[in-house]
């Protein structure tokens, strides 16, 4: 049986694959996983605004409670207030309902502990053992007093956006802010939290009805903030996705600001003001050979992890570094927040940028985006490509041709029947003859797969 938790919870088209049935027994799993701590565990449910998500809600709490949970309902929050909440109010566990970044049919269910961070693979492979177990109804069916409780708190998502405001300590007042949400999780909340600051807030896709989230907006459609930022002359667009747990931004000149750019002039803040940790920033390997340059030149040191926020967040545990993250928008403050938290990068951009009294696009220009190609070779297997002499033989001389200026990283889709080729480097037409020219060989040696 294939793995029911993917990289980021459970995940899939509702009703097809994620049907309440398994939202339900999600929720007796995790509510038999967690009471071996305590009798009458604690869940705090969020989700974003898709229309399937209040029936999977429901589901889950009612898989909860009919095993003994009490489960605080919040409503639409974005993914990383639940982290935060959890933690804050000493609830045992935390549920996101929310498929991200992903077309509203599809929807997601990933956990949290009691200390807000995203569960060990070994967990959910036990919770996956519980679910098979509930399905054949062998888990404790409590009656009476036991069975759980729900409550209604739709008021913290307030507490949330308190939480973001209060950890800058600079106004924002004099910023025309254009501000994205995706119409998702934080379209309401988002507005408030710069509002709050003082910004003037210019707010689209905010709006959602369901079935528009992520829908030509927020930080994978960034086309629609590039033209509200010239259109109304402001000083940046600020992009949320879905679940609001990325963060992209558009300066004021309508250039696009990605993760990497963003945790440099974050960390650079941070260390004028000795608090990034070993002046360390946590990237992955798809990080910009541009960001590694940089941060060098201003005194600070990098480190690179496998793609996913997860394997960011494990790197980062284990010294304590102060900030890290992924090109996507993902960013991690783990002084604030124990996940990827895009309202909170929002105000830490924007804060260093009102501190500053420069244009965003001048603060962005310490670093040289190196331009990056990525080709992608459907293959009919994907196994044996690392130990083709013919496949590392033009991976070797690539980069060689690169030397220093450059890189090559090849590496197989995690999903589909692809091997990934990314070269980096300051030439476009170089990197597009290197990446053909090992896909060529790619394809040649490894054969095609069937469409």
């Amino acid at each position: 049986m294939a793995r029911l938790f993917g990289t980021d919870g459970v995940r899939g088209v509702v009703n097809e694959f994620l049907t309440p049935e398994l939202a339900y027994h999600l929720g007796r799993a995790a509510a038999s996983y967690f009471s071996r701590s305590k009798k009458r565990p604690t869940f705090l449910i969020g989700r974003d605004t898709r229309i399937s998500g209040a029936m999977l809600e429901n589901a889950l709490a009612a898989g909860i409670c009919s095993v003994g949970g009490d489960v605080v309902v919040a409503g639409v929050i974005p993914t990383p207030a639940v982290a935060y909440l959890v933690r804050q109010h000493g609830w045992d566990a935390g549920v996101v309902i929310s498929a991200s970044h992903n077309k509203f049919p599809d929807n997601g269910i990933k956990f949290f502990d009691g200390q807000g961070y995203k569960l060990q693979d070994a967990v959910e492979d036990e919770l996956e053992d519980l679910c098979r177990k509930s399905g054949n109804n062998e888990l404790p069916r409590p009656v009476g007093a036991d069975i759980g409780r729900i409550v209604q708190a739709q008021a913290l998502a307030h507490e949330y956006v308190g939480f973001v405001k209060s950890t800058i300590d600079v106004s924002l007042e004099g910023l025309t802010v254009v501000y994205d949400g995706a119409n998702g999780a934080a379209a309401n909340v988002g507005p408030e939290v710069l509002q709050g600051l003082g910004a003037k807030v210019i707010a689209i896709n905010v709006t959602p009805d369901g079935v528009n989230i992520n829908e030509n907006a927020g930080s994978t459609h960034m086309e629609g903030l590039r033209e509200a930022v010239l259109a109304h002359g402001a000083d940046v667009g600020v992009a949320n996705d879905g679940d609001a747990d990325r963060c992209l931004f558009i300066d004021e000149k309508g250039n696009t600001l990605d993760g990497d750019q963003i945790m440099l002039l974050c960390a650079k803040h941070l260390k004028e003001q000795n608090k990034l940790n070993d002046d360390m920033i946590v990237g992955t390997v798809m990080s910009n050979i541009g960001f590694h340059k940089a941060a060098q030149e201003l005194g600070m040191k990098t480190c690179s992890t496998s793609v996913g926020d997860r394997y960011v967040l494990e790197k980062m545990r284990e010294a304590n570094y102060s900030i890290g993250g992924e090109q996507s928008g993902h960013v991690i403050f783990l002084d604030y927040n124990t996940t990827g938290d895009g309202l909170l990068t929002a105000v830490q951009l924007l804060g260093v940028l009102k501190a500053s009294g420069k244009t965003l696009s001048e603060l962005a220009s310490i670093m040289v985006k190196y331009p990056q190609l990525l080709v992608n070779v459907r293959v009919a297997t994907k196994t044996g490509w690392d130990e083709n002499p013919l496949i590392q033989a033009e991976i070797s001389e690539a980069a060689r041709e690169l030397g220093d200026n450059g890189r090559v990283l090849v590496r197989p889709s995690g999903t589909e029947p692809l091997i990934r080729v990314m070269a980096e480097g300051p030439e476009q037409a170089q990197l597009e003859r290197l990446c053909q020219t090992i896909a060529d060989t790619i394809n040649r040696e490894q054969g095609k797969a069937e469409d």
